[in-house]
């Protein structure tokens, strides 16, 4: 092989439920979606097939990197295609057993996502325990294991020379590169995630389990990085060139994926501190016909920053917009009715008083506002949350 194809194993990013790409044929953050086996959407990011004309070049080019006596460039080339081709079913065959498994597990898997260096899961939300996270994450390398099993008893029974000989015993060493690699204990790889569940399960702390799998994970990018010096120091320059590059952009791939799994640790660390009641903005009640000025005026002298709009039965309709406040001019406030500044209030903008952390953010996602109305269990109006201080606080975390 060119280089290790590398897995990022079961994803989870701690976005809503709802996948704003579900139901797109192209999504340009995504690629395109090439199919729906068990009605996972798949996409494929257009540089794969940018860096599989590369590797067919490779390999189609060099006579001394293809097993077998090929005779002819035709041969060579029709090989390396047939080969990359099976390489990346390999990869989606590794995904999807991650995403059977999640499935079994009951959990979401939004989609799958080929890329150059290999492919990913998304599985949101995460395992709820080592186990489930363990079984998840070991199911990908499993899977690349018994390709390369079915792969060799089928090289047992064609012939040394042929063409299909060849070409299996590709997919045999391409498949037991892929499970080793990806075992190799520190993130994104698969052996990072069951890293992980170990220290999960030992710490009792998911927190502290992604910190310590991560910086493994960084410590094998640095190791990438010096493996060609290493081995050219010693006079061996068979890893040079392509190869050697080949595993310098995996490095940083791993280095800046371990280093956003320590980011999203952090964050969710400090997501508990993320209170709606604690960003609640005090509001008052008024008609929608009141004069903004009026309103304005009422708000200061009770000390709240929000206007909420009440019907005849005193039940809140809408939020008067902040920014559709201040970009009023002061002379016109008094002609200007304040319900004519308000965002009606669409069923997802009205949210409980106790969300905190990761519910509240989903909460949020789910129907974008500038601003919400916080209400009590029993119903009653406890204030408003305004986006921009979400995301200030959240910014914080």
């Amino acid at each position: 092989m060119a280089g290790p194809i590398i897995d990022g194993g079961p994803q989870q990013s701690g976005r809503s439920a709802q996948d704003p790409a579900a139901g797109r044929r192209y999504d340009p953050r995504q690629g395109l979606v090439i199919g729906r086996p068990f009605g996972i959407p798949v996409y494929v990011s257009p540089y794969l097939f940018l860096v599989a004309a590369v590797l067919i070049a490779l390999y189609g080019g060099s006579p001394g990197s293809l097993p077998g006596s090929l005779h002819g460039s035709v041969a060579r080339y029709g090989v390396a295609a047939a080969f990359v081709i099976l390489l990346y079913v390999s990869v989606l065959l590794h995904e999807l057993s991650h995403s059977v498994v999640a499935r079994a597990f009951r959990l979401p898997v939004r989609r799958i996502v080929l890329y150059p260096l290999g492919g990913f899961s998304v599985v949101e939300p995460e395992p709820p325990t080592p186990g489930q996270e363990f079984m998840v994450s070991a199911a990908g390398p499993a899977m690349s294991l018994v390709l390369a099993g079915i792969g060799y008893l089928l090289l047992r029974q064609v012939h040394s020379s042929g063409i299909l000989h060849a070409l299996l015993e590709l997919l045999v060493l391409s498949n037991v590169l892929i499970t080793i690699f990806n075992l190799l204990p520190g993130l994104p790889l698969d052996g990072g995630r069951v890293l992980r569940a170990g220290l999960w399960r030992l710490t009792g702390n998911p927190g502290s389990a992604t910190v310590m799998a991560a910086w493994s994970g960084r410590g094998l990018a640095v190791a990438l990085v010096a493996f060609p010096l290493v081995v050219r120091s010693a006079g061996d320059f068979s890893i040079s060139g392509p190869y050697g590059l080949w595993l310098v952009v995996v490095a940083i791939f791993m280095w800046m994926s371990a280093g956003q799994a320590l980011r999203s640790a952090k964050i969710r660390e400090r997501l508990p501190k993320l209170q709606a009641r604690a960003l609640a903005r005090r509001a008052i009640p008024i008609q929608p016909t009141l004069p903004l000025a009026e309103a304005i005026r009422r708000a200061d002298l009770a000390q709240a920053r929000a206007l909420v709009v009440v019907d005849h039965d005193s039940k809140p309709i809408a939020i008067v917009n902040e920014t559709a406040v201040m970009a009023t001019p002061e002379q016109r406030r008094p002609w200007v009715d304040a319900g004519s500044l308000a965002r009606t209030l669409d069923e997802g903008m009205i949210l409980s008083a106790d969300l905190s952390g990761m519910d509240l953010i989903e909460a949020v996602s789910k129907v974008p506002a500038s601003e919400y109305l916080l209400v009590e269990p029993s119903g009653q109006v406890y204030g408003v949350l305004a986006r921009s201080d979400l995301d200030l606080a959240f910014g914080s975390v």
